[in-house]
């Protein structure tokens, strides 16, 4: 049986490909009302499940009742893509940070799951075992191989 969580995700993915990819507006209170549960569970979800890292991008507007912004992230031209994903990894990523941001290349169609594979061996936390700043390093190399592999 599927956990509340995956169900909101589900929906709220559903959602978004309904509109295209785009984005999509929901009300918080409203998404919680329908799946009979707390806001914070959907703050929860939208949290942990739409990160940047997975590629979304979460505005929140205030006024007229609020509501959410919830938007895929566009890695359309080279040049933007590479800038939105430096930014995402900055100088220094988790091992959780990075293996999600693979998985949304991936979805993306951006990298084949077998690049997805060799990148997650070069940059897990076993391979980088001898390093003192394993995060840091992890930084480096994941830049480096998505120069190579997304030109």
């Amino acid at each position: 049986m599927a956990r509340l969580s995956d169900i909101i995700e589900n929906f709220i993915k559903n959602m978004l490909n309904e509109n295209g990819g785009e984005q999509i507006q929901i009300q918080r209170n409203e998404l919680a009302d329908q799946f009979s549960c707390a806001p914070s569970q959907i703050n929860y979800v939208l949290t942990t499940r739409f990160t940047y890292e997975r590629g979304y991008v979460i505005e929140s507007r205030r006024g007229g009742g609020g509501c959410i912004v919830i938007r895929q992230v566009s890695y359309d031209g080279s040049e933007e893509r590479n800038n939105l994903l430096y930014d995402c990894i900055g100088n220094s990523i988790t091992n959780n940070s990075s293996l999600a941001l693979i998985e949304s290349l991936v979805e993306s169609n951006l990298i084949t799951m077998r690049e997805a594979e060799l990148i997650k061996m070069a940059i897990n936390d076993r391979t980088l075992a001898n390093t003192d700043d394993r995060n840091r390093v992890r930084a480096d190399i994941l830049k480096a191989v998505l120069i190579v592999v997304l030109s």
